[in-house]
């Protein structure tokens, strides 16, 4: 049976199948943005169905439609259970689009500008991200790491994380300062994965259902939903599930029909021949 749950840092159980808010204030960085009241219902509805693990960014959405105020306006007063994790390091363009990238000394406010819209007076846990949507590394994260190690030395963060990086990358952030959490587009970076299952860190793999240039196999997926009466969507969070005890999976909707599928997904079971048929599948 796959183990549902994660000790996140030591000290935060959370379920290995949460909800990413990319998509409660609009479905695509430069699409239009959503009814406010939906990304509420949706929240709401995912903390009742059991959710306890939210991944959000200053930088999801537009205007005053925005994926931070959505959580604090349809969640607090926040439940003591609940996880929330930000990232910071994208800066939006003039389009919305979060194609430039916070210098070292623009980090605290960006911590702080998440510290407001979310009403909380510490986060749970804080990505550096970094680079933009091109593959991680080739280039050094110190001194960016580094500020974000000295604001969990001040309390303002609890746990530390990086996302989009390479095995260089995470080495040299865990020099610095303990890292609990990476988030990559994909989790065929064996080497990777494997290595932060050795050391306990969680494995997020962003875009879970597809999406940054990214389409899922969904012929090879629909073939093992139809022998289980299961939904594509549904066997693809599953396979991410089996890949590593350490891999949390993410998935973000603006609809509430989308959210009960996705996370009945936790239930489902994938046997050997289903696995195998799967293998390959990239995340």
């Amino acid at each position: 049976m796959t183990i549902k749950t994660f000790r996140l840092g030591g000290d935060l159980t959370i379920d290995r199948l949460g909800f990413g808010a990319m998509r409660l204030a609009m479905g695509t960085f430069d699409g239009p943005t959503r009814a406010p009241e939906n990304g509420v219902a949706v929240l709401r509805r995912a903390v009742e169905l059991g959710v306890n693990h939210i991944d959000t960014a200053g930088f999801y959405g537009r205007g005053t439609v925005r994926a931070n105020e959505l959580i604090r306006t349809a969640l607090t007063p926040y439940r003591d259970d609940l996880v929330i994790a930000t990232k910071v390091g994208p800066l939006p363009g003039p389009d919305g689009v979060p194609s430039g990238q916070a210098a070292a000394d623009q980090l605290r406010g960006l911590v702080e500008a998440d510290l407001r819209a979310l009403g909380l007076d510490r986060l749970d846990l804080v990505y550096l991200r970094v680079g933009g949507m091109t593959g991680p590394g080739g280039e050094s994260i110190t001194e960016r790491f580094t500020v974000l190690a000295a604001l969990r030395e001040e309390g303002l963060i609890r746990h530390l994380g990086v996302s989009n990086v390479d095995a260089a990358q995470l080495a040299e952030a865990r020099a610095i300062a303990p890292v609990t959490a990476v988030q990559n587009q994909h989790t065929d970076d064996v080497g990777l994965l494997t290595a932060c299952e050795e050391a306990g860190i969680a494995y997020v793999p962003y875009f879970p259902l597809g999406g940054g240039g990214n389409p899922l196999d969904t012929e090879r997926l629909g073939r093992v939903a139809a022998r289980l009466g299961a939904t594509a969507a549904q066997v693809q969070l599953a396979s991410l599930l089996a890949s590593s005890p350490s891999v949390l999976a993410i998935p973000g909707t603006g609809s509430l029909d989308h959210l009960e599928e996705n996370l009945t997904a936790g239930d489902l079971v994938l046997g050997d021949d289903d696995l195998a048929e799967l293998a390959g599948l990239r995340a």
